[in-house]
């Protein structure tokens, strides 16, 4: 797919200064800007709705890649849809994920299409040729600074064989524990966009954390 799109996720930010926040992933050589919406029933956590998302892009025209970690995302879509630019949603919180896909691609939005870790990666292979961004978590979903789970990296190669063998192009992308070393075993499974909270605002120097994550794709 080319290079590895890097995309820090302001779930790892300081909640007092998301204006900062976004400025430094812009500063940083990052590709998108990963937000995290938990609604305290899907996951046990609760973030942000959309007016932050909205807020944010008065601020800016770089790229929000919104993740519903909601029930009912059919309810959320509408209202992030006007501020983000690519929509995800969990296979596990609706029973109609080709339709929301669709809608998704009909409000000229990427549709994206994410797994917990214990939904095998199968799961998603009736959708694929309507997605846009396949997300496997490597963490289970709701809190950051998790530890990377390594036996989700064989849902990243399914995928990966999947698009291969299919004749697709969606992204396959990876979000949990990414930091120097777990990004270089999600890459070489097949990943094409990385997720980083914790290990990217804790960085000293954060555009010598992209162009380090970069330099392994």
């Amino acid at each position: 797919m080319g290079k590895t799109l890097v995309a820090p996720s302001i779930l790892a930010a300081d909640f007092a200064d998301f204006g900062g926040a976004l400025a430094s992933v812009e500063a940083s050589g990052a590709d998108w800007i990963h937000l995290d919406v938990m609604d305290w029933h899907f996951v046990p956590n609760l973030t942000f709705g959309p007016k932050l998302a909205e807020d944010l892009r008065r601020r800016s025209a770089f790229f929000f890649d919104a993740h519903l970690m909601v029930e009912n995302p059919e309810r959320a879509i509408e209202a992030f849809a006007p501020w983000a630019d690519a929509i995800t949603f969990h296979v596990e919180a609706t029973e109609r994920p080709r339709e929301l896909l669709l809608r998704l691609r009909a409000l000229g939005k990427k549709a994206g299409l994410s797994l917990s870790p214990a939904t095998p990666a199968s799961a998603l292979d009736d959708f694929l040729p309507y997605t846009d961004i396949a997300l496997v978590m490597t963490v289970n979903p709701g809190w950051g600074g998790q530890a990377f789970i390594p036996e989700c990296l064989e849902k990243i190669r399914h995928l990966e064989r999947a698009r291969a063998e299919r004749g697709l192009d969606f992204v396959i992308s990876v979000d949990g524990g990414i930091n120097e070393a777990t990004a270089s075993a999600a890459i070489a499974a097949g990943a094409d966009a990385l997720v980083a909270g914790s290990a990217f605002f804790s960085a000293q120097d954060k555009a010598a954390f992209v162009r380090g994550i970069k330099a392994l794709g």
